[in-house]
């Protein structure tokens, strides 16, 4: 079982590799826009040295950061971040090889960059989601830590601001300001990606069919349930509240069930971004 749900997040950290590649090569890149990472500094790097490929570029890179930050801060990265930057480098030089781009899709370079970032966004957070990520800058940002207990994401923010400088030094102030903007779009969209990714319901009812409910959420839904006392303000009863957290198709079958059987219960929603234990995610991932 455990054997198939690695295999199951090694396909899925794929179709993420899959994701941000193309959102880089085919909407980013032709742009000459250094969204930060690694491919932001391959691209830099191939602007003075053309007859290498990004894609060479950034194996190369990644090849020797995972060594550096094996030598700095020991193997502080599992196989599935070096498997998730050895894809996303090897699928990147594979569009070049394929592919290859001369010119911008479109001349709106506002328009690909939106969409770019949002394919991009959407492959690091699957990426993120199953516990690994796109290395290259983060181990950078792992090594700032170690020496001076600067917290990872500033300095992985510090790190992708050089890059966006880079930039703008070797393409011009423009592509540096679009750059800046693609590092700061990326971070938004990623972390309202994941919070999408792990998001439930909790769902507190108030009814005189609670008994009705609870079997439905715990024999149709497969979900638990939990009962607490409150006392209403105005009529001064003790009431049995029911408590549970589904997922949002859940949901819906829930608030239809409860209006065929009590269209007059008392229903309060909450949005939950993250659920861990029996049922949900576990504790260790």
């Amino acid at each position: 079982m455990k054997f198939k749900k690695q295999i199951n997040d090694y396909i899925v950290i794929s179709l993420g590799s899959f994701l941000v590649s193309g959102g880089l090569y085919f909407f980013i890149m032709p742009h000459n826009i250094a969204a930060g990472g690694v491919n932001g500094i391959a691209l830099v790097i191939n602007n003075y040295i053309p007859f290498l490929d990004v894609g060479t570029l950034m194996l190369i890179m990644n090849v020797f950061l995972f060594i550096l930050g094996f030598i700095v801060i020991g193997a502080g990265f599992g196989a599935k971040t070096i498997y998730s930057s050895l894809a996303l480098s090897g699928i990147i030089l594979l569009f070049e090889k394929l592919y290859p781009i001369s010119e911008p899709l479109t001349d709106d370079i506002m328009l690909e960059l939106i969409i770019g970032i949002i394919i991009q966004g959407i492959g690091m957070a699957i990426i993120f989601n199953k516990n690994a990520s796109t290395g290259g800058t983060d181990i950078i940002a792992k090594i700032i830590y170690k020496f001076t207990h600067l917290e990872i994401g500033k300095a992985l923010l510090i790190t992708d601001l050089i890059v966006t400088l880079l930039a703008a030094l070797a393409f011009g102030f423009q592509k540096g300001l679009y750059s800046l903007l693609a590092v700061v779009m990326n971070g938004l969209l990623i972390d309202r990606a994941i919070e999408s990714f792990n998001a439930h319901k909790e769902v507190v009812i108030i009814s005189s069919h609670k008994e009705k409910i609870k079997d439905f959420i715990i024999e149709e839904l497969e979900r638990g349930a939990t009962y607490y006392y409150a006392k209403g303000a105005f009529t001064r009863k003790e009431v049995e509240v029911l408590s549970t957290i589904v997922t949002k198709r859940e949901f819906i079958r829930l608030k239809s069930y409860i209006r065929e059987i009590d269209p007059n219960s008392f229903i309060k929603v909450y949005d939950v971004f993250e659920t861990l234990g029996e049922g949900f995610k576990n504790i260790h991932e």
